[in-house]
C-alpha cells in the first residue's frame, strides 16, 4: 500500500515556507541566501516560493513580522508566568530560546542591507521603534505595579533593553565573547530596574 503525501494548506504551506526562511536569513544574511536554497530546505519549488512571496524582499520582511510576532508571543507568555520579573522575565526567556527567536538576528541581517535599500531600511527602523514602544509600555506597566523602580525613564531604559538584546546575539553569534560578562550585565539590569528582588 503506498502512502500518500498530505497536501498542505495554501496558509500552512506559507507559514511552513516562511519558517524556512526565518531559519536562513538568521543563520545567513539577506544577501547570501537565495530563493533556491529557501526553497529547497522547505521541500518546494521556487515557482511555489514565489506564489506566496512576490519577491526575495517580500519574504524577508514577512521574516521580520514573523520574528517580532514570535517574539511578542514568547515576551506576553514570559510576563504572563512571572508578572514581578517583567522584563528579566522576557530576558530569561529570550537567552533560553536562543536562535528560536530569530527576531534580532533579523535586525543584524537587514543592517547590512538597510544603506542600499530603502524599503528594508523603512521596516527595519519601524519594527525597532515598536519593539521599543512595547519595552517602554511594559516597563510604565511595571512602574504601575511597583515592581520597576518609579524614577526610571521607560523611554530610555527601552533603548537600553533594546541594545542589551543585540549584546546578546552578538555574544552568541560569537560563540561566548562575552563569557561570565554577559551574566553580570544581567544581573546588574535587572538590580537596577526591578524594585522586587
Amino acid at each position: 500500500m503506498t502512502q500518500t503525501k498530505q497536501r498542505l494548506s495554501a496558509e500552512a504551506r506559507r507559514a511552513a515556507v516562511l519558517d524556512t526562511a526565518c531559519s536562513v536569513f538568521s543563520r545567513s544574511s539577506y544577501r547570501g541566501a537565495t530563493t533556491a536554497e529557501i526553497a529547497r530546505e522547505a521541500g518546494i519549488s521556487e515557482p511555489i516560493l514565489y506564489r506566496h512571496f512576490g519577491s526575495k524582499r517580500d519574504l524577508y520582511l514577512a521574516c521580520l513580522e514573523e520574528a517580532w510576532e514570535t517574539f511578542r508571543e514568547e515576551a506576553t507568555a514570559a510576563m504572563a508566568e512571572d508578572r514581578a520579573g517583567c522584563l528579566g522575565a522576557i530576558s530569561d526567556r529570550y537567552m533560553a530560546k536562543g536562535n528560536r527567536l530569530r527576531v534580532v538576528d533579523l535586525w543584524i541581517q537587514a543592517l547590512t542591507v538597510a544603506p542600499d535599500d530603502p524599503v528594508i531600511a523603512k521596516a527595519l527602523r519601524q519594527q525597532i521603534r515598536e519593539v521599543h514602544d512595547f519595552f517602554a509600555d511594559v516597563i510604565r506597566d511595571g512602574q504601575r505595579l511597583g515592581v520597576v523602580h518609579a524614577d526610571r525613564d521607560p523611554e530610555a531604559e527601552a533603548w537600553i533593553f533594546v541594545g542589551g538584546g543585540l549584546l546578546a546575539t552578538m555574544d552568541s553569534r560569537l560563540g561566548g565573547l562575552l563569557g561570565d560578562d554577559l551574566q553580570r550585565v544581567r544581573t546588574e539590569r535587572r538590580r537596577w530596574m526591578l524594585a522586587t528582588p
